[in-house]
C-alpha cells in the first residue's frame, strides 16, 4: 500500500534558506515526488505539524492549500490502488497528474537510427524519408507526442496530397509509420493509450492493380532476338528466371551465389525477411543458370554477374546501395524490352513475382504451397493471385453466353 506525506525539502535549500514543500508517495521503498509550489524559509516550517508557521505571509491560506492537496492526493492514490496494486510510485504520479509532454522527434529519430543499427537499411531509408517530410511540414520546430491530434493528422494529410502529391497508398505508408512510434511510445510508457490519435484516424488505402504477364507474353520476351552478352540480356534472363523459379525478389536474384546452386535447387535466405528457402527449379531456370555458368566455379561469386564478386557483404548500406543501382538499371532496361517485345504494360522485375504466382495457381498447384514458395508470411498475402486467377475462370465461363 503506497503512503502519502507532506514533506520540507531540507536537501533542495537554495541561499535564501528556503525549500520546496512537497508531496511524497512511497510504495514499495520507492519514492517519488508531487511539488506543490511554495517554497518555505527553513524557520518557518514545523516538522512535527507539516505545515507553516511563524509570521509568514498567507500562512492559514498556504497551509489550507497544502491540506487540501494532500487530502486529494491521498484519495487519488487510493483510488488508482483499488483497480491495480501494482502501479509503481512513478505510474501513481503519472495517473494522477499525467505524463510531461515528450518530443516527437527525438524519439523517431532514435527508433530510425536503430533500423541503421540492426542493418534493416530499406526501413532505415524509407522512414528517415518519412520524418524529413513531418519536419519539413513542421519548419523544423519542436513538436511533443501530444501535439500530434487527428485534426494535425488531417492537415498534414491534406499537405501531402496537395503541396506534395502523394498518392492515397504513399500517404497511407507516412502515417502507418507515423502509427508504429505512437505504438512504440506507448509500449515504452511514454504516452498513455488515449492519447494515441490514431484511435480517431483512419488511415486509407487504394486498391492497386497487379500486373502480370500472359503464357503469351511471357514467350514473346523469351523469344526476343537479343544481342548475346550484353546486359540487357542478362536482365531479360534474370526476369525470365525469376517467373519460372518461384517469382524470387530482385534483390534475392541478385545475391544469388554459385554456392546457392546445386544443380537442381537453390538455397538461400530471403533479404527481405530472413527466412530460409530451398526452392527446386524447372528446366528452363536451370538452364538460365547454365547459360552464366564459367568454366571455373567460384562459390562465392554471383550466378547472374551484376554485384562486384568483391562486395563486402558485411557492409550493410553498401550493398543496400549496390542493390538499388542494379534495381534501377534492370528496370529500366525491362521497359525497353516491353516495347521491343510489343507488350503494352509497365514492366518491372516486380511482376515476374506476380507472374509466377498466377501462373503456378493456373497449374494447379495449391495456394498454401504457392505461398510457401513466395517466403509469404500468411496466406492472405497469396490470396490477392487467387483472385486473380478467380477472375480470369469467371471471364472465360461468359464464353457460354
Amino acid at each position: 500500500m503506497a503512503s502519502v506525506a507532506v514533506v520540507f525539502r531540507a536537501d533542495k535549500l537554495n541561499n535564501k534558506d528556503e525549500a520546496p514543500i512537497h508531496l511524497r508517495i512511497i510504495k514499495d521503498r520507492k519514492i517519488n515526488y508531487v511539488t506543490t509550489g511554495i517554497m518555505v524559509p527553513q524557520k518557518n516550517w514545523d516538522l512535527r505539524m507539516k505545515c507553516i508557521k511563524g509570521k509568514f505571509p498567507n500562512k492559514e491560506r498556504l497551509n489550507s492549500f497544502i491540506a487540501n492537496k494532500f487530502a486529494e492526493l491521498q484519495d487519488q492514490v487510493f483510488e488508482h490502488e483499488t483497480i491495480s496494486k501494482s502501479l509503481t510510485t512513478r505510474v501513481l504520479k503519472e495517473k494522477i497528474y499525467g505524463k510531461k509532454p515528450t518530443d516527437f522527434f527525438p524519439f523517431a529519430d532514435s527508433v530510425v537510427e536503430n533500423y541503421l543499427k540492426t542493418k534493416r537499411i530499406g526501413s532505415y531509408d524509407r522512414s528517415k524519408s518519412i520524418i524529413a517530410k513531418l519536419k519539413d511540414y513542421h519548419y523544423g520546430k519542436q513538436l511533443m507526442f501530444q501535439d500530434i491530434t487527428p485534426e494535425f493528422l488531417k492537415k498534414y494529410e491534406k499537405h501531402l496530397r496537395e503541396v506534395c502529391e502523394n498518392s492515397t497508398n504513399t500517404i497511407y505508408k507516412n502515417m502507418k509509420f507515423i502509427r508504429q512510434l505512437f505504438k512504440s511510445a506507448y509500449r515504452e510508457d511514454i504516452i498513455e493509450h488515449q492519447q494515441d490519435p490514431f484511435l480517431k484516424y483512419q488511415l486509407k488505402t487504394e486498391k492497386t492493380q497487379r500486373n502480370y504477364l500472359t503464357e503469351a507474353e511471357l514467350q514473346q520476351i523469351k523469344d526476343l532476338q537479343l544481342t548475346p552478352g550484353t546486359r540487357i540480356e542478362l536482365h531479360r534472363d534474370m526476369f525470365v528466371f525469376a517467373t519460372y523459379a518461384g517469382g524470387v525478389r530482385v534483390s534475392d536474384v541478385l545475391q544469388l551465389k554459385w554456392k546457392n546452386f546445386d544443380g537442381s535447387h537453390i538455397h538461400f535466405s530471403i533479404k527481405k525477411t530472413g527466412q530460409q528457402l530451398s526452392i527446386k527449379l524447372p528446366d528452363t531456370a536451370i538452364e538460365i543458370i547454365n547459360h552464366y555458368k564459367p568454366q571455373k566455379i567460384s562459390p562465392q561469386h554471383f550466378i547472374f554477374p551484376m554485384l562486384p564478386n568483391n562486395l563486402n557483404v558485411e557492409d550493410a548500406m553498401g550493398m543496400f546501395r549496390q542493390i538499388s543501382r542494379a534495381t534501377a538499371y534492370v528496370n529500366k532496361n525491362l521497359k525497353i524490352i516491353a516495347e521491343k517485345a510489343e507488350i503494352n504494360k509497365h514492366l518491372s522485375f516486380h511482376i515476374s513475382r506476380h507472374t509466377w504466382a498466377t501462373r503456378a495457381l493456373r497449374k494447379g498447384i495449391s495456394i498454401d504451397k504457392v505461398s510457401k514458395i513466395m517466403g509469404h508470411a500468411a496466406i492472405r498475402e497469396t490470396q490477392i493471385y487467387a483472385k486473380i486467377v478467380s477472375q480470369e475462370l469467371d471471364k472465360a465461363m461468359e464464353a457460354f453466353n
